[in-house]
């Protein structure tokens, strides 16, 4: 008898701690793009290689990408980008952690699109802002994914331009930011 009441409560430990697991999801290989649109040049640079986790149970997103993992369509712009922008040997990456509140049908996983209010903070450049925007997530097949676009000021971040190439660079650069997370135990 102790030995299936033991077993009883074994599997329910582990059925609890499987149902728990499904709660989060991860991707190693979210997209983020950046683009810039200045009276004298556009720049565009999208990193391939950016680690974000979400938990539905929790509300709680968290964003990790190495700025060197952008990839510009000219050499000497990623050069420029990672050396007297970035200066990404000191600041080698960038953050996000937020939350959002996750209505019922996306926390039980049924498909459709849902837009959610997300608030945090993000780090860029050494300095950290609080940024508050829309994401949608989307579940289809059992399948999430998420995407969203917001603005960063330069400036904001102590990023320096040169009065040089100040025409060169917006202010304000669009950032878009796409994820198909895989379920994390």
């Amino acid at each position: 008898m102790k030995t299936i009441k033991t077993l009883f409560t074994l599997t329910l430990l582990l059925t609890a701690m499987a149902v728990q697991g499904q709660d989060r999801y991860l991707t190693r290989t979210g997209h983020i793009k950046f683009f810039s649109h200045a009276p004298l040049e556009d720049i565009e640079a999208h990193n391939n290689k950016v680690l974000s986790i979400v938990d539905l149970a929790k509300g709680q997103v968290a964003v990790d990408m190495l700025i060197k993992a952008f990839e510009f369509e000219k050499k000497l712009m990623q050069e420029h980008f990672n050396e007297n922008y970035m200066e990404s040997d000191k600041h080698p990456k960038s953050t996000f952690k937020g939350t959002f509140d996750v209505p019922a049908g996306l926390k039980s996983m049924e498909d459709g699109s849902y837009e959610v209010d997300v608030t945090g903070d993000l780090s860029v450049h050494g300095v950290t802002k609080p940024l508050n925007t829309k994401a949608t997530l989307t579940v289809a097949g059992g399948k999430l994914s998420g995407g969203l676009v917001f603005k960063v000021k330069v400036k904001d971040h102590d990023i320096k331009i040169p009065k040089v190439v100040v025409r060169n660079i917006a202010d304000e650069v669009e950032v878009t930011a796409t994820f198909d997370f895989e379920p994390y135990n």
